[in-house]
């Protein structure tokens, strides 16, 4: 699959601060990131980068989420992490690394923000505050990667799927969210007929309605109570460290009880 990390459509008008993390900055450390910002315009299913390809750019999402998933030799695929408007892809590697982990594919269509790497160096090496910023989210990203390590090795199948519709519900405005039983089975590292049959699960307890090539959650509350633990616990730590991430979504149940499979 070829990578278009530098063919991306232009968007012209966006609003850079729909992406929550560039919203938390203050004014002038904002001013001087603003500048170098440019929008672009992603298409599901769209490839960013392939593993090993170079990262050039960070990626601020606006209304759109792009996974980031590790492709193995026989060609099964899994999760590795998840980037929506509370963060942005290739923000960590600014510090780090400079080549793509895994495969960065856009799972829903939308706008972002994106500036060079070179630039996001030099606003973070003359800006404590863009720097702490950015150190708390990859903190975040961090926990968030860790914890879904326990998720897939203790609880079940099903109560990943809702976790997972869940984080993307968060990420995305509206009830409807972007999901086929492929890509869930990719992230989820299992075959396609699980996720339908527990997605159909979900439907016949009338917690989400299945479209074509969409998922409508009708019930989030009883959605979070039939996820693991670990939904919760992502959450409350990007709310910790990232106070404005969630923004006016709903509040998720504070104490749920893990399932294990």
């Amino acid at each position: 699959m070829k990578a278009d990390n530098c063919v991306l459509a232009p968007a012209p008008k966006v609003n850079h601060r729909a992406n929550r993390l560039l919203a938390a900055l203050e004014p002038d450390d904002f001013a001087a990131l603003e500048p170098h910002l440019d929008g672009v315009s992603l298409q599901q299913d769209q490839v960013l980068y392939e593993a090993g390809d170079p990262l050039r750019h960070a990626t601020f999402p606006h209304d759109t989420v792009v996974a980031l998933v590790a492709v193995l030799k026989d060609g099964c695929s899994a999760e590795m992490a998840v980037y929506g408007r509370e963060g942005a892809l290739g923000l960590v590697s600014a510090m780090t690394a400079s080549q793509s982990f895994g495969r960065y594919i856009v799972q829903a269509s939308g706008t972002a923000s994106r500036i060079e790497l070179e630039r996001l160096h030099a606003v973070i090496g003359q800006r404590p505050k863009v720097r702490q910023l950015v150190l708390r989210f990859a903190e975040a990203m961090m926990g968030r990667v860790l914890q879904n390590v326990a998720c897939n090795a203790v609880h079940s199948v099903e109560a990943r799927c809702s976790r997972w519709i869940l984080s993307m519900h968060d990420r995305l405005d509206g009830v409807q969210v972007p999901l086929t039983h492929e890509f869930l089975a990719d992230m989820l590292g299992v075959q396609r007929s699980t996720v339908s049959s527990i997605t159909r699960s979900l439907q016949e307890a009338s917690l989400i309605r299945q479209g074509r090539g969409v998922i409508q959650v009708t019930d989030r509350a009883g959605l979070e109570r039939a996820s693991c633990e670990c939904y919760g616990t992502v959450r409350r730590s990007f709310e910790r460290l990232l106070p404005h991430t969630y923004g006016n979504t709903p509040t998720t149940n504070r104490r749920q009880k893990p399932q294990c499979s």
